[in-house]
């Protein structure tokens, strides 16, 4: 009879403690949900969940089962699901290349750049920056 008591006592623990841990995994993922919504406005360049990076033209914070639109090359816009967004991109620390060590003055690790002779190509696609993706795509709205 005591082991009986013993087990349903465990059994009692593992279930408040299932319980506990998935409101908070809930609360956590929840939290996420709503900063990248926050960050995804148009402009902001992103990684989709088939690897493919692209800028925010338009999203819809409010309705996530309409299709938000995403520039993946300059005039190419595409629709996806707004669960398709993996993550907002981040422009890179400035850190990069530099290694701290302990309380130590930055060392700047320099790389061997790899130089391979390619041919020029002058009407190569110039890259846009994310203002002037969304004046470009104003332009293209206007125009029509």
């Amino acid at each position: 009879m005591p082991m009986e008591i013993l087990l349903f006592g465990l059994l009692a623990v593992l279930v408040v403690f299932m319980f506990v841990n998935g409101r908070r995994r809930q609360k956590q993922m929840k939290a996420e949900q709503e900063e990248k919504a926050t960050k995804t406005v148009p402009g902001v360049k992103v990684l989709l969940q088939g690897g493919i990076y692209g800028t925010i033209v338009a999203y819809d914070h409010d309705d996530l089962d309409s299709p938000a639109l995403v520039e993946i090359a300059p005039g190419t816009v595409i629709e996806v699901h707004s669960q398709a967004i993996l993550r907002i991109v981040e422009p890179k620390d400035l850190t990069d290349g530099v290694d701290v060590v302990g309380d130590e003055t930055p060392v700047v690790v320099e790389e061997t750049p790899v130089v391979e002779e390619t041919p020029v190509v002058d009407d190569a696609p110039a890259v846009e920056t994310p203002e002037e993706t969304r004046r470009r795509l104003e332009r293209d709205a206007d125009d029509k």
